[in-house]
């Protein structure tokens, strides 16, 4: 038998896979509990808040994944310069081997669905705040007094994602590679 942990699990993990690829409302009921390999009752029953508790906490555990992963690659950079072409080029890469289908595992259920769910707004907001904290604080780090770093930390966020916005939508990474070169040549300016 199935342990319950095992059916959640199974369900959060594919419903963020999911979400992450064709959003919110693209996303039907039947095809959580399908691809997720549970029955159709389980939803509520693992879930009681329904599809948007669900969404919610895929949200939350695909935001963890990428920030463990943001981690270990500013960890591993020499310096912040590096730090952010590294990152963005596992975006890209990322990009790329899902024929632009992925970009970020937020991105596309905030613009779909965060105006008329607070419960998904606040855990797109919570992933969002984790990851431009990450970068603060690795900013504060390599010397950044910690103003500037919380304010390149957004500016790094915020061009990351338009940039793969554009990527996405051109079917082309280069406007995140041009995104990448403007942020190296303004961090390397910039570190202290």
């Amino acid at each position: 038998m199935v342990r319950r942990t095992d059916t959640r699990q199974r369900m959060l993990d594919t419903a963020a896979d999911l979400f992450h690829a064709q959003g919110y409302h693209a996303t039907g009921l039947t095809q959580l509990t399908t691809a997720g390999g549970a029955p159709k009752g389980s939803l509520y029953f693992h879930f009681p808040g329904g599809k948007e508790q669900l969404a919610a906490e895929a949200l939350r555990l695909s935001s963890e994944r990428l920030r463990e992963a943001l981690q270990t690659i500013v960890e591993q950079a020499p310096d912040a310069a590096t730090a952010i072409d590294r990152v963005v080029e596992a975006i890209a890469e990322i990009l790329e081997a899902s024929d632009f289908q992925r970009g970020c595992p937020l991105a596309t259920v905030a613009l779909d669905a965060a105006q008329e769910s607070e419960t998904i707004r606040e855990a797109c907001t919570e992933g969002y705040t984790s990851w431009q904290t990450l970068l603060a604080d690795y900013l504060v780090e390599q010397g950044f007094p910690r103003d500037r770093a919380q304010d390149l930390a957004t500016v790094v966020l915020a061009s990351i994602e338009g940039g793969m916005l554009l990527a996405k939508t051109r079917r082309d990474v280069a406007p995140l590679r041009a995104v990448a070169g403007h942020l190296h040549d303004t961090i390397e300016r910039e570190l202290p």
